[in-house]
Formats: C-alpha cells, structure tokens, sequence
C-alpha cells in the first residue's frame, strides 16, 4: 500500500503494521482515519496491508512489506517488535507496541541500543478486570457445581445450601494481587468494589498505594501473605526475577479454599504443581488465561479439572473500546515524539517491562 504523505515536504516516516488477522485486534477503518487526522507536520504513514500477528509481542515473522517500508522509517507501531524488523529499520529512533508485554523485543541488540520503545501498558486493564471478577465469581458462587449439575440434568440445592457448600461473598475474601500496576490496580479496584479488601506486591512499595488496594508489600513478604490470601492474583510482568514465581512450595502455603488467577504470563506459575493440587483438591480453583506454552496441549491435564476455567489468552479483548483506548494513547505519544518531549509507557529495557 502506498505511503500516505502528510504534505508537502514530509520526510519522517511511521509505518503502522497493524493488519492483525483476528479481527478484534485489527487496525479498524475509523481507527485508521483517526490515525491519519492526527498524523504531526513533517510526517507520513505507511500503512501495512500484509497481515500481521497480534499474538506475543513480536516472535513471529515479518511480512516483506513491513521489512521493505521499515528501511526508512523513525517510527514503528505493531504488535512487538521482531528482530528482523529491528535489522531493518536502520533509522529507527521509537518503537510502540500495542501489546503490553514486551519480552521477544528485548534481544539483545534492542536492549543494547538507544531505540526507545513504548508498550500498551494499562489499556488493557479493565476488560481483564471483568474477566477476572467473571472468573473469581465463577468459583465464588459455585458456577462450576451449577454447570455439571445442569449438565447432568439434576436438580440439587445441597452443593450450594448444605455443610459442603462454598458459597461465598467477594466481601469475604482477602485478596493478594501480585503486580500492582495499571493492571493490577484495576483488577483491585473490581473486587474492591464488592467489599474485598486487596493487598498489593509491588516492586518499589515505597512508592505508596495505588487505587484499589487497601495495602501494598514488597516482593520479599508474598509467603508471609500466601496463607491468609482468598485469593491470588497473578499480575506482574514477566522476567528472569517472575519465573515461576507461584512455584510449588508457594502453592503449598495457601489455603484450601483459595482460587488462583493468572492474567499475567505462563511463566509465572508452575502449572504442573498447580495441577496436582488442583487435582488433590487442594484449592478450590483457578481461573487460567496465560499459560507457559499457547495453545495449551490437548493432551493437559488442566482441561480435564472442573475447578479450572480456562481461556484461551483472551481476557484483553474489548471489540468496542480497544482502538479507543490503544489511540488515546499512541496519538499523545507520537506528538510528544514528533516534539521532542518525554513518551508514556517507556519500558526499562534492563528491568524487562
């Protein structure tokens, strides 16, 4: 597709690779004329028309026209960034990625370089939000006992009114959001409404409490917090520091009615131990949306477990407000980029987020 000029004499160059092949990620029309009424003096945009990738944050192969556009390109907005692309764009001074996470963009010689790159960071918070109150509630209310019940065509008030039951009000629970970030804090600020009252694991707890929680610890105190949690909520960004940051001898400490959730990354949490304790009964349940290979294998035991809800990396998705949102942001970072002022969302390239 040809190059939209923005007048004459434009001489920087955007190439916006945002032809995702699921339609929910897709650059929209409204969203392109959006995009293209904001376009700063001195600028044009290429707009890629091959498809793209919105999965990951940029393992997966370039088109050859996003290679050919890049060449001469300042600026770069896709779904990550690839190696390849990086190669490419010789005169790449800004990446910004509509994704949140970032981890296949810092290889090595992007972290070694004085490209600036900007994430999505915080867009995503409140249709994850929804997604995990929807999935806390699911447990909470004993919607997994509802569902085989109903499946099996019976009609019981036992699970739910008798000495088994694990009926419960979020006002009950205590709630421990691992990542109290833009993410973390919506997610807070949902259960919070409902009564809970949630603590937060942050990484500079000196900072103060953001919205939503009720307290904030460092990452040295989460055993001490394990135990008394309800519920555990897996936020936080993945790096060499998170790696299975929910192990097994974590899991172990927590109680037998706590529900786990991970909406952060499948590195985070050992599935296998989570499993078995699923399995053993051991937990009431989990609400899985990330994990550490996608898809997950049919061949996984998670499938199988009536107290495991899974979905398949899917708790961003908001068809109404995701252009939205993504342009509210990209548009102020690019004319404070074409004005030669601070960005939003600048990830530290060394802490890895």
């Amino acid at each position: 597709m040809a190059r939209t000029p923005n007048g004459p004499g434009a001489t920087r160059l955007l190439v916006a690779d945002l032809a995702a092949t699921s339609r929910n990620w897709s650059l929209t029309p409204a969203a392109r004329a959006r995009l293209e009424g904001a376009t700063p003096p001195g600028w044009r945009v290429h707009f890629v028309s091959a498809p793209t990738v919105s999965d990951g944050d940029g393992g997966s192969p370039p088109s050859n026209e996003v290679l050919d556009a890049v060449a001469d390109a300042e600026a770069y907005y896709g779904f990550g960034l690839s190696r390849a692309v990086f190669e490419a764009g010789k005169s790449l001074r800004w990446v910004h990625s509509a994704a949140a996470g970032v981890g296949a963009a810092l290889f090595p010689e992007m972290v070694a370089s004085d490209v600036v790159l900007t994430n999505s960071a915080g867009i995503y918070g409140k249709p994850i939000a929804q997604h995990v109150l929807g999935g806390v509630l699911h447990f909470l209310r004993s919607f997994d006992v509802a569902i085989e019940l109903q499946r099996d065509g019976r009609w019981d008030k036992q699970p739910f009114v008798g000495d088994e039951s694990r009926v419960r009000e979020l006002a009950d629970c205590r709630v421990l959001v691992i990542g109290a970030g833009g993410l973390g804090s919506a997610i807070a600020g949902a259960m919070a409404h409902f009564g809970a009252r949630c603590t937060g694991v942050r990484r500079h707890p000196e900072r103060g409490v953001p919205d939503g929680f009720h307290r904030v610890v460092g990452a040295e105190a989460i055993d001490d917090e394990l135990p008394d949690a309800d519920i555990v909520v897996l936020s936080t960004p993945a790096t060499a520091e998170t790696r299975a940051l929910l192990d097994a001898a974590r899991i172990a400490r927590l109680r037998r009615d706590a529900i786990v959730v991970n909406v952060g990354r499948g590195s985070l949490l050992d599935e296998g131990a989570l499993g078995a304790a699923l399995e053993q009964g051991l937990l009431r349940g989990a609400v899985l949306d990330v994990f550490e290979k996608e898809p997950l294998a049919a061949s996984s035991g998670l499938w199988q477990l009536r107290n495991v809800l899974v979905t398949p990396h899917v708790s961003g998705v908001s068809p109404r407000w995701y252009w939205e949102r993504q342009l509210d942001l990209f548009l102020d970072n690019w004319a404070r980029h074409a004005e030669g002022r601070t960005l939003r969302n600048v990830v530290d390239k060394s802490a890895g987020y």
